[in-house]
């Protein structure tokens, strides 16, 4: 048996202004290919280090023809696109399955459904391979995606700690069906609704008891359950929560699981709209909360410009209300800025520094631009950048945020680096030497994956909503191309999903 087992990933904010080239597809260069990407991967808490465990526990004979994953950005090139899909295509041409880690939610220069295409191809090159799929929570799913795939599994947890689970889950079903020990049949649909990202938690209600109850569904009556909250920062006509059911040769069981997930998710449709405080309350909040007993820091999140979710990380407004309202013992990841990084590196750690700070990107999708911050302080560190990840999201993996300083303005000790990487361990403040367990405030860009590492150690948490391509207000993106109505942009009052919605069945 030989199966073919490769990566394209990218989560894409078709309002980001980061571009998405080739070379966001490795760390900082091409994504590895051949051996190199399966040595890269093997071992790694990713789903296709899942699909490859499962494989050479079967004995079979691999090959690994790229694994290209990119931190959420803007549209992908289209020549990057058409790199990765083409070795995918004609490396599989000998091969016996096909197993892919995808997000689910790329978006092209050219196409809105990069994962249901890269599957159309393959499916019309070889129209009897058996390809198993593993996908993000926030896949936006299109017809293409399902209609080509064997068998699909979805992450079931935000942070997303079960992804090296989920491609065990895809390569054990895909063997089972080459085995010739199941008959998947498959059913999906979709809710008329985009979920807010910062209330998509699965500690947090209702994800929690939707992914609770598609996880059981999956253990005793289905092959595979996947709910998938959707990623809303893409303006395409698809995106959304949607449903996606596998079972052996059943397809009224297939419809019946996947329309009581649905039905069930649009009930509690409210539940996923997030309520926006004011930026200086929260900030002027989180001194109220330090000053009350307990340990740890309390941690300010600038979800507005969240990287994983396709943010510039460059913007400075909640920076700028910390700075503005004297809050002390503070260390902030992370700000952005090569250029500021390149002037403090040649300036020197010891020495003294005023630098404009930040806002380099222009939010074309936004009214409201951020703007860059005079600082002046002491360059405290310069670093690397390099760390190895060993909390429970992506455990094993070598981060790179690029040349990094860490400037010191006596009161806030703030990171700014060269690469886009979110802070979902904590070796992005001790790698640089800072104790965040010691630090009364923690500045983080983040919105949820922060929870993996950081909401154990912190004493409250106050997210702020500053500026960024990830804002939680609606009310500031234009949609155009996303089907309406849709809730919560269109105020849809049914109580039921079949009085008169229409799901992709």
């Amino acid at each position: 048996m030989k199966l073919l087992i490769a990566m394209m990933s990218h989560e894409t904010n078709t309002f980001s202004p980061v571009p998405t080239p080739l070379t966001r597809f490795g760390n900082g260069s091409a994504p590895p290919e051949g051996e190199q990407a399966r040595s890269e991967i093997s071992g790694r808490a990713l789903a296709m280090g899942g699909m490859l465990a499962v494989a050479e526990a079967a004995g079979a004979e691999i090959i690994t023809p790229i694994a290209a994953g990119a931190p959420p950005s803007g549209p992908v090139d289209d020549s990057a696109f058409e790199y990765i899909c083409d070795l995918i295509c004609e490396q599989a041409s000998d091969c016996d399955g096909i197993l892919l880690e995808l997000h689910g939610a790329m978006v092209t220069q050219s196409l809105e459904d990069g994962e249901g295409t890269l599957l159309s191809r393959l499916r019309q090159r070889y129209p009897s391979m058996p390809i198993g799929v593993a996908l993000d929570m926030h896949a936006n799913l299109y017809p293409a995606m399902v209609d080509n795939a064997t068998v699909i599994t979805g992450f079931q947890t935000y942070p997303h700690i079960d992804m090296f689970q989920t491609g065990e889950r895809a390569a054990r079903a895909l063997l089972a069906s080459m085995r010739g020990e199941i008959r998947p049949v498959t059913r999906w649909g979709n809710c008329p609704m985009l979920p807010h990202v910062m209330r998509q938690g699965t500690d947090d209600m209702p994800n929690r008891a939707l992914q609770q109850r598609a996880a059981e569904m999956e253990s005793k009556q289905a092959v595979a359950v996947s709910l998938f909250t959707g990623f809303p920062h893409a303006d395409i006509y698809n995106a959304g929560l949607s449903v996606v059911v596998t079972t052996d040769n059943d397809p009224a069981l297939a419809e019946s699981l996947r329309d009581e997930l649905l039905e069930m998710a649009w009930s509690q449709r409210a539940a996923f709209v997030y309520e926006v405080t004011p930026l200086a309350d929260s900030v002027s909040s989180a001194t109220a909360a330090a000053s009350r007993p307990g340990e740890g820091p309390v941690i300010l999140l600038d979800h507005y410009d969240n990287t994983a979710s396709g943010g510039s990380m460059d913007t400075t407004e909640v920076l700028r209300e910390i700075l503005r309202q004297g809050l002390d013992d503070v260390a902030v990841f992370a700000i952005h800025d090569p250029a500021a990084v390149a002037e403090m590196i040649a300036v020197g750690v010891g020495q003294d520094v005023t630098v404009n700070l930040g806002a380099k990107f222009h939010l074309d999708a936004l009214a409201q631009q951020s703007a860059p911050l005079t600082v002046s302080g002491r360059v405290r560190l310069i670093s690397d950048g390099k760390f190895v990840v060993t909390g429970p999201m992506s455990t094993g993996a070598l981060m790179n945020m690029g040349p990094t300083v860490v400037l010191d303005t006596g009161k806030v000790q703030i990171i700014v680096i060269t690469r886009h990487v979110e802070p979902y361990d904590l070796g992005c403040f001790t790698s640089l030497g800072i104790d965040p367990l010691a630090k009364r405030f923690l500045m983080l860009k983040s919105r949820i994956h922060y929870r993996a590492t950081f909401k154990p150690i912190a004493k409250d948490i106050i997210e702020c909503a500053g500026v960024g391509v990830c804002t939680s207000d609606y009310n500031q993106l234009q949609f155009r191309h996303v089907r309406r109505p849709i809730y919560p942009l269109d105020n849809i009052n049914s109580a039921s999903l079949s009085q008169g919605f229409p799901q992709d069945r």
